[in-house]
């Protein structure tokens, strides 16, 4: 496969997002954050609902499922229970990213996608940091909360995502030898942060 893949890792608040985004724009990439979980959805016929409840977290999920007959995106009429193992929901889901790879330029957060597309030719993994203060300021001004609050909630989730990423590549979120790069949004800002990135991409692939 000789798309370009870019997969970007991140901590709560550092601008990950918003810097893949600039990064999917800069190279005519498709983005993926979100919407890889009405990917896998469609591809499974569960409502995108259970990927949510499941999104980086670990252990087995025991859900409500609905609309199982091929619909998406409802969980109505008929309800049950069910028990879905992660692993299986991380195959689904993994398919997807495959999918997206074989056939367009892509740019996807999360989800481990730096290690499902280990071997595609022309991947590059970033993991986007910030200092604690930015990464607080951020999360509190999005949740409407103080800075303690802020910081409880990004150790929950970042605690989480950790465990997420750890148990399903057998590496260490967020350590340096991960990735193809790491970089401190807080140094240079998003817009020039992104700017960085996109140089270290075109000189690695030739671009």
């Amino acid at each position: 496969m000789d798309n370009l893949i870019i997969c970007v890792g991140r901590q709560l608040g550092s601008g990950g997002c918003e810097i893949a985004r600039m990064l999917a724009k800069e190279f005519n990439c498709n983005f993926y954050d979100n919407e890889l979980i009405n990917m896998a959805a469609e591809r499974s016929g569960f409502s995108p609902k259970i990927f949510e409840t499941q999104d980086e977290s670990h252990g087995l999920l025991k859900s409500l499922l609905g609309g199982f007959s091929g619909r998406l995106g409802r969980i109505g009429d008929s309800y049950y229970n069910s028990a879905i193992s992660q692993e299986s929901l991380f195959q689904i889901q993994s398919e997807a990213i495959f999918k997206a790879a074989k056939t367009e330029n892509c740019v996807f957060v999360g989800r481990c996608a730096d290690y499902i597309l280990r071997k595609h030719d022309r991947l590059f993994s970033v993991f986007i940091t910030a200092s604690d203060e930015n990464r607080r300021n951020v999360v509190a001004e999005r949740l409407g909360c103080d800075a303690d609050v802020a910081a409880k909630y990004i150790e929950k989730k970042e605690r989480q995502r950790s465990a997420y990423y750890n148990y399903y590549t057998s590496k260490q979120w967020g350590a340096a030898e991960s990735y193809d790069m790491c970089i401190n949004s807080s140094i240079l800002g998003l817009e020039r942060t992104a700017q960085l990135i996109a140089q270290v991409i075109r000189e690695r692939f030739d671009l």
